[in-house]
C-alpha cells in the first residue's frame, strides 16, 4: 500500500510541479511570487514529493499497519488541504487533519523504537531487513 501510494503521490508532485512551471516565468503568475495562493500551490506540490518519498521509505520499514495508514492519510490530505486553501482561505482550518496524522505516525515510529526480535526470540537493537532475490 505505502509503496504504490508513495510512488503515485510522487508522480502527482512532479505533474503538479510541471503545471505550475508553465507560468513561473511571469512575474504576476498567480498574484506574484509572494502571493498566498502561489505559495500554497507550491507547498502542495512539494508536499506531494516529500511525503511520497516518505511513504516509499515507510513501505520498506518495519512499522505497523496503523503507522502506514497514518502516513498515507497525511500524504494524501496535506497537498489537498494546501491546494484547497490556495483556492479558498477558510480551508486552512483543515490543516489539523494532515498535521495530526503525520505527528501521530512519527510518534508511533518513535515509541516503537528500533528494537526487533532476532531468530532466537531475543530482543536486539537495530532493524532486520530480509532481502528477496529472485530473477
Amino acid at each position: 500500500m505505502s509503496w504504490n501510494f508513495g510512488w503515485g503521490i510522487l508522480m502527482a508532485g512532479f505533474l503538479s510541479g510541471a503545471i505550475l512551471g508553465l507560468g513561473f516565468h511571469r512575474a504576476d503568475f498567480l498574484g506574484g511570487y509572494d502571493s498566498f495562493r502561489r505559495r500554497l500551490l507550491r507547498l502542495g506540490h512539494i508536499a506531494c514529493c516529500a511525503l511520497g518519498l516518505l511513504n516509499v521509505v515507510v513501505a520498506l520499514a518495519p512499522v505497523t499497519a496503523t503507522t502506514r495508514w497514518l502516513f498515507v492519510i497525511g500524504g494524501l490530505t496535506m497537498p489537498v488541504v494546501c491546494w484547497l486553501t490556495a483556492w479558498r482561505k477558510p480551508f486552512r482550518h483543515l490543516f489539523f487533519v494532515p498535521v495530526m496524522s503525520l505527528v501521530a505516525a512519527v510518534a508511533l515510529v518513535l515509541l516503537a523504537g528500533n528494537v526487533t526480535k532476532n531468530s532466537r526470540g531475543n530482543r536486539q537493537a537495530g532493524v532486520t531487513v530480509e532481502v528477496q532475490r529472485g530473477f
